[in-house]
């Protein structure tokens, strides 16, 4: 008889596993890039002290709706907060150190319209796209999103090590390590795949190449789920493939060994072990930083109404 597992994530936040979705990795992956034998490896602590956490959130403000002779046309406002926290290792804590607000009007079909100024800090800028579908404006929100973090994890890369919540969105030379919390394409041949299922808490795969996007790959066993199956507790973790493999290969066994330390607890975080407690807090100041969600409402409803009176 199959063996069933109740997730430990809040389901509000989806899965951190997705069979739903879980389909092979599009382009060609390498699994031989570090040329050992594909087994467990144990993480290495190689004393660095300089680590910053970059992350992101993201809001709907309102959802609007644009007149048009051919039919009506959809848009959203949005505000999104990205950030960054210095973990002090000595005093085992973390300081946030960045923050940035932006706010962003979407407007779908190629509009040319410029949405009109809102009493807020910072204002709305617009974007538009040609798309006029519901999820291409969230999917444009998200990705200005992304490339934000992006922006700010190199930047800071120039003078600390870097561990970005998400998928890598800056892929220069840069010593940034993506964390992939949820799983929903699968990179390895089954051989491979039975290597994640084996790791124990900071341990890691060997590397592997994904080619078409320019990164190297590997997972990492974060903590030991007392009821949880094979894949509980894992993180896929990525780096630039402009990096020299050796270095990536240095890197890959810093976070096997410093990750799990980070691991939060189900007691204190809806998607533990795999939020780590520097975003957690991080994630929790930006919320702040992004403002009252009703004001931010009210004085949207105040532009627009004072626009069409005009």
């Amino acid at each position: 008889m199959a063996r069933i597992f109740v997730e430990g994530w809040s389901p509000s936040y989806g899965a951190p596993l997705d069979t739903a979705e879980l389909a092979p990795a599009e382009g060609s992956v390498d699994e031989t890039v570090e040329r050992i034998e594909w087994v467990p490896i144990a993480g290495v602590d190689d004393g660095v002290e300089a680590i910053a956490f970059v992350d992101g959130v993201r809001r709907i403000d309102a959802r609007l709706t644009i007149e048009d002779p051919l039919g009506p046309v959809p848009g959203v406002c949005g505000t999104l907060a990205v950030g960054a926290v210095r973990w002090d290792r000595r005093a085992r804590r973390s300081v946030v150190a960045e923050e940035r607000v932006e706010r962003w009007a979407v407007l779908a079909g190629g509009r040319p319209e410029i949405f009109p100024a809102v009493d807020l800090q910072p204002p709305y800028e617009t974007l538009t796209i040609a798309d006029r579908d519901g999820d291409a404006l969230l999917w444009a929100l998200q990705t200005r999103m992304r490339a934000a973090e992006g922006e700010l994890a190199a930047e800071l890369a120039a003078e600390t090590f870097v561990f970005a919540d998400g998928p890598l969105n800056e892929l220069g030379p840069h010593q940034v390590v993506g964390i992939v919390k949820s799983h929903r394409v699968t990179y390895l041949s089954p051989e491979r795949t039975r290597c994640v299922a084996g790791l124990d808490v900071s341990q890691r795969t060997p590397l592997f190449a994904i080619k078409d996007f320019g990164r190297y790959s590997w997972y990492v066993r974060l903590a030991a789920i007392p009821d949880g199956h094979a894949w509980s507790g894992i993180v896929r973790c990525e780096a630039s493939a402009h990096l020299p493999i050796a270095m990536v290969r240095t890197i890959a066994d810093r976070t096997a060994a410093l990750l799990p330390v980070l691991a939060s607890e189900p007691h204190l975080d809806p998607r533990a072990p795999q939020n780590l407690v520097p975003i957690g807090a991080l994630e929790r100041v930006l919320r702040h930083r992004m403002g009252d969600g009703g004001l931010v409402y009210r004085a949207l409803r105040a532009a627009v109404a004072e626009r069409r009176a005009s």
